[in-house]
C-alpha cells in the first residue's frame, strides 16, 4: 500500500506510477530467459574482414568521417572500490599483523600486488604521500608491514582510490608523467573522433559525487592534450536520471523502506544510460567502457578497428537510407523489393521469415530497415567473463542478433547450455552506433528497448539482504530492437581493468 508521501517521492523522481507498479510486479514474476537459437560465429552472424577490406574501410573513414558529427560516449560512473576487493580482504586477515598472505605467484593475490607495487603508475604518488607522513614504502615492504600502504592508497586521508571512479585512477606510466584512465580516452578521441573543425566531442557519464573531482582533473590537463594533438575538446557530462531509479524490495517482495519510512530506490544500472544517449546529438557515436584502454605503444590496432567498424556502419547506413527513401516513395518494383530483401538478410542480418505473414512486403521492409544501426566489435572467447553474441528467438520465433549476458540464459536447460558452449566470441563493449534516421532526424531510442530483459539480483544494505532490479543493459535489452551487426576484432583491442592487478598485465605496462 502506497502512502501519499510515497506517491510524492515517485513523482519527484519522474517515475510514472504505472511504471512503478510494473517494476514491483517484475520482482514477483521475474524476467523470462533469452531463447537462444544458436551462437553467432564467423559466417553465421559475425563478419571477419580481410586485410584488404580493412585497408579500404580505413581509407573510406579517413576520406568521409569529417562529413559527420562524431561523438565518443564513455560510461564512467562506476566507483573503483570493487577493483580493490582482494586488498580489503587482505587488510582484514589480521588487523595487527599482515604477514600471512597467498603465494606471490598468484596473479590475483594481494601478495602479487605488493611484489610488483613499483610497477604501478600511481607508485610515485603513493611514495610521496607516505614520505610526507614519515613512512617509507620500502621499509614497509621489507618488514611485511602492508597495512599502512593499503591505508594510504585506499582511504580518505590517502589517495582515496577506493572512493574515486575508475576514470580518475592513474593507469599508465609515460616519460612525461602518468595518465588517468579518462586521459587515455582523450588521446583515443583525438585519433578517431576529430571533425573537420579540429573538434573532439566526448561525453562521460558520471555519478554525482564524482563530478567535481572529474571536472577539476579535466581542467588541469585539458590544455596539455589540446596542444599535443592540435584539437579542441568539447567534453560533456551527464548523470543517470532519477526517473530510471528502481524500487528495492525485501526478500518477500515488499517495498523496502529506510529508517524514516521512505521508499528505498537504487540506480537502474547501465541500461539507464540509454536515456543519456538519447539526449545527445551526433551522427555516429563510439561507445567504449572507461577501463578498456591500452598505452600508446599498443594503440594502433585499436585505431585501425575503430575506423574500420565505423566505416562499415557509415557505408551500410548510407545504403539502408537509400532503400528507405525508395520504399517511402511507394514506387518500388518487385525486382527492387527482392534486392532490398537480399540486402536486409545478408548485410543487416534481419530475419525475414515472417515477411509473408504481414501482407505488404514493402511496408514490412520499411519497418525493418527504419531502425538505429549498431556495429559491435566481438573478440575471440578466451575465458573472459561477459556477454556474448547469439542468435535469439523472440515470442514469434523470429531470429535477431543480440548480446546476451549469462544471467539471461537458462543454463539448466541442456540445449541452451550446449549453444553457450558453442560460442566462439564475447562482447568487449566496442560499439559504433548510428542515431539518426534516413531523413536526418534523431531516433527516439527508448522506442527500441526490450523491457523484458531486465535483471534481478540479491544485494546487501546495512547488513540486510534485499532484491534489486536493473533495467535492460545498455548493449543488451536497451538496444534489443536495433539493427545489429557483429564484426570480429583482435583480442588486443580488449584490455579491461577489473581488479587493480590487471594493470600489471603486459598490455598495460
Amino acid at each position: 500500500m502506497l502512502k501519499p508521501r510515497d506517491i510524492d517521492l515517485i513523482k519527484i523522481k519522474g517515475i510514472e506510477l504505472n511504471q512503478f507498479k510494473t517494476h514491483l510486479k517484475n520482482f514477483k514474476s521475474g524476467f523470462p530467459f533469452a531463447k537462444l537459437d544458436s551462437a553467432a560465429t564467423i559466417g553465421n552472424g559475425i563478419i571477419r574482414f580481410t586485410e584488404k577490406e580493412i585497408n579500404d574501410l580505413i581509407s573510406f573513414f579517413d576520406d568521409h568521417s569529417n562529413k559527420y558529427d562524431i561523438l565518443k560516449f564513455v560510461p564512467a560512473s562506476g566507483a573503483a572500490s570493487r577493483m580493490f576487493k582482494h586488498l580489503f580482504e587482505y587488510r582484514e586477515l589480521d588487523k595487527n599483523n599482515l604477514k600471512d598472505h597467498p603465494e606471490e605467484n598468484d596473479f590475483n593475490s594481494a601478495a602479487f600486488f605488493f611484489k610488483h607495487l613499483g610497477e604501478f603508475a600511481f607508485y610515485q604518488d603513493l611514495m610521496h604521500l607516505m614520505s610526507e607522513n614519515g613512512l617509507s614504502i620500502k621499509e614497509c615492504l621489507n618488514g611485511n608491514d602492508h597495512k599502512p600502504i593499503i591505508n594510504h592508497l585506499l582511504d580518505s586521508k590517502g589517495l582515496q582510490y577506493a572512493s574515486l571512479p575508475k576514470a580518475l585512477l592513474k593507469f599508465h606510466k609515460y616519460e612525461d608523467g602518468a595518465r588517468m584512465a579518462f586521459e587515455e580516452h582523450l588521446v583515443e578521441g583525438a585519433h578517431y573522433s576529430k571533425n573537420d573543425k579540429g573538434e573532439v566531442n566526448i561525453h562521460f557519464t558520471l555519478s554525482p559525487e564524482h563530478r567535481e573531482k572529474f571536472t577539476d582533473a579535466l581542467a588541469r590537463i585539458k590544455d596539455k592534450y589540446e596542444s599535443k594533438f592540435k584539437v579542441r575538446f568539447n567534453i560533456g557530462f551527464s548523470e543517470q536520471k532519477p526517473s530510471t531509479d528502481m524500487i528495492a524490495v525485501d526478500l518477500e517482495n515488499q517495498p523496502l523502506r529506510n529508517e524514516d519510512g521512505d521508499l528505498v530506490f537504487r540506480p537502474g544500472g547501465h541500461g539507464a544510460l540509454i536515456e543519456n544517449l538519447n539526449d545527445l546529438d551526433g551522427d555516429i557515436v563510439f561507445i567504449k567502457n572507461i577501463d578498456n584502454i591500452v598505452p600508446d605503444q599498443l594503440r594502433d590496432t585499436t585505431y585501425i578497428y575503430k575506423k574500420a567498424i565505423a566505416a562499415h556502419l557509415l557505408k551500410t547506413q548510407d545504403q539502408t537510407f537509400k532503400y528507405l527513401h525508395e520504399l517511402k516513395s511507394g514506387k518500388v518494383s518487385q525486382e527492387l523489393i527482392s534486392e532490398i530483401e537480399t540486402f536486409a538478410r545478408e548485410n543487416l542480418f534481419i530475419d525475414l521469415s515472417n515477411a509473408n505473414q504481414t501482407g505488404n512486403r514493402s511496408d514490412f521492409l520499411f519497418n525493418q530497415l527504419n531502425r538505429p544501426i549498431r556495429v559491435c566489435g566481438m573478440v575471440k572467447n578466451e575465458g573472459e567473463p561477459g556477454g556474448g553474441p547469439f542468435w535469439v528467438l523472440d515470442e514469434n520465433n523470429a531470429k535477431s542478433l543480440q548480446i546476451v549476458e549469462s544471467s539471461q540464459i537458462d543454463l539448466k536447460n541442456q540445449d541452451q547450455k550446449r549453444i553457450v558452449n558453442e560460442a566462439t566470441h564475447f562482447n568487449p563493449v566496442d560499439l559504433v552506433c548510428g542515431l539518426q534516421n534516413f531523413e536526418g532526424d534523431k531516433f527516439d531510442l527508448k522506442q527500441f528497448v526490450d523491457p523484458q530483459t531486465g535483471f534481478i539480483s540479491i544485494k546487501s544494505q546495512n547488513g540486510k539482504d534485499l532484491k534489486a532490479q536493473e533495467l535492460p543493459g545498455l548493449w543488451n535489452g536497451a538496444m534489443a530492437h536495433w539493427i545489429t551487426i557483429f564484426v570480429e576484432c583482435p583480442i588486443i583491442t580488449f584490455n579491461p581493468v577489473k581488479i587493480i592487478n590487471d594493470l600489471l598485465r603486459e598490455q598495460h605496462q
